[in-house]
């Protein structure tokens, strides 16, 4: 938390909202979201401390920043929601990692829906790791977290396309190590 906080006091440039939204009751906080003319560390402040707080009136903020291009913002954002507890995150997250006019900035909704455990998850992950084992694709951290991802939920739905996944450089090591841990082991261990 520390982290983002620094961040986001450096962004401010000593702007004394940045002390007021720390120190801003929860609907302050959410009237700040839709306030006009308040700048984006603004709002990721106000949507942060909500998302912390568990206020789901920050859902539809941090699921923009979660889409952010700036990945400091992606991983704050991917926290808050996390800790959000909202029904509606695995989804918006799932549709942010399956985008393939996205797929630069899903790394953090990748790792996002590995940590949320929820029936979206390992169905995105997959679908989001096929597509990306093609040859030469340039996402390979994105295809890693999806790898890592599937390993840590251990969904046997997962089998094919880690195996296919082995066959990658970058990407054999963690596959081995996901197929070793869905139910049954891997079959060639």
């Amino acid at each position: 938390m520390n982290d983002v906080l620094e961040r986001l006091r450096a962004e401010s440039t000593g702007s004394p909202e940045y002390e007021a939204l720390l120190t801003a009751d929860p609907d302050a906080l959410a009237d700040s979201l839709t306030s006009a003319g308040l700048p984006l560390w603004a709002r990721e402040l106000a949507a942060y401390r909500l998302g912390l707080a568990g206020d789901r009136r920050a859902f539809e903020a941090l699921v923009l920043l979660l889409n952010h291009r700036d990945p400091p913002r992606c991983e704050a954002a991917a926290r808050a929601l996390a800790v959000l507890d909202d029904p509606r995150t695995a989804r918006a997250a799932a549709a942010l990692a399956t985008n393939s006019l996205r797929t630069a900035y899903a790394l953090h909704p990748v790792r996002l829906l590995a940590a949320l455990r929820a029936p979206e998850s390992a169905p995105a992950l997959i679908a989001t790791l096929s597509r990306l084992l093609a040859p030469h694709d340039p996402y390979w951290r994105v295809a890693l977290a999806c790898v890592e991802g599937l390993g840590a939920l251990a969904d046997a739905r997962a089998r094919d396309v880690l195996v296919r996944a082995q066959s990658h450089p970058r990407l054999a090591v963690a596959a081995t190590d996901a197929l070793n841990r869905l139910p049954g082991g891997h079959p060639d261990a």
